[in-house]
């Protein structure tokens, strides 16, 4: 246990999540730090499903067992609002912000708390991603979504060994002065709240630190289809967030947008029989898709070999078009407002 207690706001906002959240909540009962030091808030988005009744039940059931237990509604279900309830509602010395389809392990709490009692603001750990049922196709999704061809190179989705500092992170713990002094969660941004909201916290002078023994896990989507339209709406919201906070964009979410300009770019010079960029493109996309496809799935079944790189292919284009979408609308609202 840690040497100094402090009490710790376990913030979860959810929106359909019956599958998932249960288990997630299970996780939380199993935490090896004091559940009396524990204050859990609950955010549903008006679901649909029976979210907001297993969130009561888990109250009803546990009140007594933490320091508070608050359930709260999200009239306008985004991500941000959301958040910007708990933070609101949050009278702990450290929030823990947890998404609805996480996994945790015991001691991830108790390791939040003790990185932040070792003089950090702002910390958080590698955030491995896992299938709720082991089939060859969503064995599949998952090498894609572990592979940093298809997920990018951030150090929680990479699982980097060292401890240090970075830009942005997921599952993060932050100190209550530094929600004080940073403000609420931008609610114009649906997918990227969360970088605008580190890049700020780094403006203010705070470190987010990556810590490798704080664990957790996410779900990964169970179909082709929810990946895809989850790869659009993440690269759909990083084109809107370059006209709001580009400073917050790595070059890196950048790469897909660029490789749909690049094939736009080289279909229009096909077009006039000038084929040689076409191919060299296509070519060199071919060759890096087959490297990383073998670094990913050398223990896996030959069926995910051969469809594994169509997968990528598809997740990139959704992104890079979804970037392409978000900065077209927004250059039609500047024209049409300006």
């Amino acid at each position: 246990m840690c040497q100094v207690a402090k009490t710790v706001t376990f913030g979860v906002i959810a929106y359909n999540e019956q599958r998932y959240l249960p288990d997630l909540l299970a996780d939380l009962l199993g935490q090896s730090y004091e559940k009396r030091l524990i204050e859990v808030i609950l955010v549903d988005g008006d679901s649909s499903d029976d979210t907001w009744k297993i969130m009561e039940d888990f109250q009803r059931n546990h009140i007594r067992d933490y320091l508070d237990i608050k359930l709260f509604h999200n009239p306008k279900r985004i991500q941000p609002a959301g958040w910007n309830i708990v933070i609101r509602n949050s009278k702990a010395d450290i929030l823990l912000r947890i998404d609805a389809h996480a996994r945790l392990t015991s001691d991830f709490i108790e390791k939040n708390v003790a990185c932040i009692n070792s003089g950090e603001d702002v910390c958080g750990g590698p955030r491995e991603n896992i299938i709720d049922d082991d089939t060859s196709w969503k064995r599949v999704l998952l090498t894609a979504e572990q592979s940093m061809f298809g997920a990018g190179i951030a150090s929680y989705r990479q699982d980097a060994e060292q401890r240090k500092y970075v830009n942005s992170l997921f599952h993060g713990a932050y100190k209550k002065e530094v929600l004080k002094k940073v403000g609420l969660f931008n609610e114009k941004l649906i997918r990227t709240e969360d970088n605008e909201f580190h890049y700020r916290i780094r403006k203010c002078g705070y470190n987010i630190c990556y810590d490798p023994s704080i664990k957790s896990y996410y779900q990964t989507r169970n179909t082709l289809k929810g990946m895809i339209k989850q790869k659009y709406g993440n690269g759909y919201w990083i084109g809107k967030t370059l006209f709001v906070c580009p400073h917050c964009i790595s070059v890196f979410h950048l790469v897909p947008f660029v490789f749909v300009l690049a094939i736009l770019a080289t279909a229009c010079l096909s077009a006039f029989r000038l084929f040689l960029p076409a191919i060299c493109l296509w070519i060199s996309y071919g060759i890096v898709a087959i490297i990383m496809t073998v670094q990913a799935v050398l223990k896996i079944k030959l069926f995910q070999c051969v469809v594994l790189p169509f997968v990528f292919l598809l997740l990139h284009l959704s992104y890079g078009i979804g970037t392409l979408i978000g900065i077209i609308e927004i250059g039609i609202g500047k024209v049409r407002h300006g």
